[in-house]
């Protein structure tokens, strides 16, 4: 009999985090290491934000809160998702967490018996299959594919749906894709899921304020009111308010979701980071005009990297509508052989040889769920994303 427990052998530890470690171990040994493998911006906290956590540590506001949320920022979530989604949440139906992580793994955990299923488009955000295989639940894939911008196509979706579904977990803006549905495409998806009304809709809106060239984010209860009292509604402050350290995501949902929640995390971790929560307010309620700002530079910063990528001999890169990552096929080069002479096989063997020979750390698309690709983050400063797609292009030139 194992010391460690069944539930945590079903699981791999974070594919993103762990080529992020090995990426941070190379440098402090003193190589020439370029990260894009972390999904975080390279923007600093506005410091209005910073202000407001500084003032809450001088008022004394360092004492536990409600384990789900100070009532302050619930009533600020509640006002976001009225002003900028046209949903209703009362406070009793948001739940706060130590980043969007812990809202989904709080979700999943308190409602996914053995057996359940879970159906995630692929390619998914590494997360989401090992969480809902740590609650004894079975991940069903729907693949996408790059000729329909990696979405999910309704035919798949309802062939993937039977009477053991229980959860559909969707994402748009998409890591690691950088896919946004447009409000038609997600009345697709909701036609469907209306026909099925067993299952329950979780939609991680992490990435909802990451869109470019005019793209209008809708999410899939404001498209389909009738879904509002199956849908937990998740997002956070990590991404566009630059604030992944300080870790706050939320949830609107129906009351017994909501409360079934709290039950998990007053026996996890009770409350979030009391003044990460007063930051969180501030990010909230306050000016909002950084995001624009920061949209442009990420615009840029995406055309550059995908350009670029185009013009490295074997990759094909689409131009996403968000988030801040591109997941170029790496097709092209699967049979080429590396410097080290090690044959290319797959796309993990890809980003392997790329940092051993260039120091440019990606993330294989298996991680994801959909090969041979790979996920590049272009949240970091434009020069050092020119340098490394550079170097993209001198390896993939020494193919052989």
């Amino acid at each position: 009999m194992g010391f460690i427990s069944d539930a945590l052998n079903r699981i791999q530890p974070s594919a993103t985090i762990a080529i992020s470690n090995k990426a941070m171990a190379l440098k402090a040994e003193g190589r020439d290491i370029i990260g894009l493998s972390a999904g975080e911006p390279d923007f600093d906290t506005p410091d209005n934000i910073k202000e407001a956590a500084i003032a809450a540590i001088k008022r004394g506001e360092t004492k536990y809160t409600a384990v789900d949320g100070l009532p302050e920022l619930k009533k600020a979530i509640s006002a976001k998702f009225k002003r900028e989604n046209g949903l209703d949440y009362k406070p009793s139906q948001i739940s706060v967490g130590t980043g969007g992580k812990q809202v989904l793994f709080n979700a999943l955990m308190a409602t996914v018996n053995p057996g359940d299923e879970v159906v995630i488009p692929a390619p998914y955000w590494v997360s989401y299959p090992d969480i809902v295989m740590l609650a004894g639940g079975k991940p069903v894939f729907v693949p996408t594919t790059a000729e329909h911008g990696f979405k999910v196509q309704p035919e798949a979706l309802e062939k993937a749906i039977t009477p053991r579904t229980k959860w559909f977990v969707f994402n748009s803006p998409s890591n690691p894709s950088g896919a946004a549905y447009t409000h038609d495409e997600l009345k697709k998806v909701t036609d469907v899921l209306m026909r099925h009304q067993h299952v329950w809709v979780l939609t991680d809106d992490m990435y909802e304020h990451l869109v470019y060239d005019d793209f209008k984010f809708t999410t899939l209860a404001q498209v389909e009111p009738s879904l509002y009292e199956r849908t937990l509604t998740m997002n956070g402050v990590s991404k566009a308010y630059c604030m992944t350290g300080w870790r706050i995501g939320y949830g609107g949902g129906p009351e017994v979701l909501i409360k079934a929640m709290s039950k998990l995390q007053s026996q996890s971790t009770s409350n979030p980071s009391s003044i990460a929560q007063w930051a969180a307010v501030e990010a909230l309620n306050g000016p909002q005009g950084f995001i624009a700002r920061h949209n442009a530079i990420f615009k840029e910063r995406r055309d550059l990297v995908a350009s670029m990528l185009n013009q490295a001999k074997g990759i094909s890169c689409p131009t996403p509508e968000g988030a801040f990552y591109v997941y170029p096929s790496c097709h092209g080069v699967i049979g080429r052989t590396a410097p080290s002479g090690n044959v290319i096989k797959s796309d993990e063997d890809f980003v392997t040889e790329l940092l051993a020979a260039e120091g440019v750390a990606a993330v294989h698309g298996a991680a994801f769920g959909m090969s041979p690709f790979f996920r590049i983050s272009y949240a970091t400063a434009t020069g050092i994303l020119e340098d490394a797609c550079h170097r993209i292009q001198r390896f993939c030139g020494n193919l052989r």
